[in-house]
Formats: structure tokens, sequence, C-alpha cells
């Protein structure tokens, strides 16, 4: 059996591997890797990232995003939030955003992968779930780079808030907001006591 064909019986369908993943199995890497790109088992995803894509009867599936980051980034310690989940809501954003920010500790940049867009954010803390308290901190954070009106925003997410739990609101806040965003919190918690 070829060294090729060895490597290609690693592979599993969904996965994402590293160039250094791959040279553990192949003394010749970068030609395998470049004849198995070009015979569509591997697909680049980025520099020295590639993906071997599932089979469906719709043809190839990509990766699992969080998969792809995952690698990317080496490390599983990150937080992924896609802009469209402040719809969820009800703040009056309706716009749909392709590209999903990732906080994470490492890496500071905008990139593509594997066909997807991020934005990824370096930050020292951010909580390992998506909370609909931490959902609106993030909006409150982030509302200048939306594509709506910003004040109505506000104002829609200030009477959210009114809705939700006051303490993991504040925990939200105090662990993850932004000054305006500590302040705006902090009013909005005044006032409602």
């Amino acid at each position: 059996m070829s060294a090729l064909s060895e490597l290609k019986q690693k592979l599993r369908p969904g996965r994402v591997y590293r160039r250094s993943d791959l040279a553990r199995w192949s003394k010749a890497v970068d030609r395998h890797v470049s004849q198995l790109v070009e015979e569509g088992v591997l697909v680049k995803a980025s520099g020295g990232l590639y993906m071997t894509p599932s089979r469906s009867r719709f043809g190839d599936m990509p990766a699992n995003p969080a998969k792809l980051v995952a690698k990317f980034l080496n490390d599983d310690r990150f937080l992924m939030v896609n802009p469209n989940a402040y719809n969820s809501l009800g703040v009056g954003t309706t716009q749909l955003y392709n590209e999903v920010v990732v906080y994470n500790r490492k890496r500071h940049e905008h990139c593509e992968l594997g066909g997807l867009k991020f934005d990824f954010r370096r930050k020292m803390d951010f909580p390992k779930t998506v909370t609909p308290e931490f959902l609106l901190v993030d909006l409150f954070n982030n509302v200048k780079h939306l594509a709506e009106n910003h004040e109505d925003v506000l104002r829609r997410a200030k009477a959210r808030a009114a809705n939700m739990d006051a303490k993991a609101l504040h925990k939200a806040a105090s662990k993850y907001g932004k000054i305006g965003t500590k302040k705006i919190v902090e009013s909005l918690l005044a006032e409602a006591a």
C-alpha cells in the first residue's frame, strides 16, 4: 500500500486537520496534501488548515464551524456569537450578518475559514455558553456596529432588560460589559429597584 493510500485511510469525514496533524502520518506531507487537495479528499480551509468534507446526497458538506475554529486556534476555549442571535432578544434587530464573532484568548483578526467568515476578538474573559443576559450585554457592547438604528435598538434593549433576571444581568455586565454598558445596566437596575 502506498504512503498516500495509508494517509487517506487515516482521514475521517467532517474532520479538520492542521498540517502538523497530517505530518505525523506522512514523510512527504506537502506533496501528499497537495495531491489530496487535487483529488478533493482534502479541502484547504486556510493556510495550514484542511478539512475532509462529509458526503451527503446533496453534495459535500463543510466541517462544523466550531471544529474549524478549534483547530484554527489550536484551543477549545472560545465562544462563538452570531450577531443574528440578537434577533432572539426581540429588540428590533432584523439584519442578517454573515460573520460570526469568536471571543478567544489568542487571536484578534477577521478571516475566512472554509468559506465562512469569522471575526476573532481577543478577550481574557468570556462565558462558556451564551445566555440571554450575556447576549444583551454583548448587544450593548456592540450596538454601534449594527446596521439598525442604534437609538431604537438601545431603547428596546433597555425595555427588554427589565424582563431579565436582574442578578444574572448585573453579573454579565460587570464581568463582560464595556464601561458604557456597565453604566447602562447599573442605571436600569437602579430604576427597577
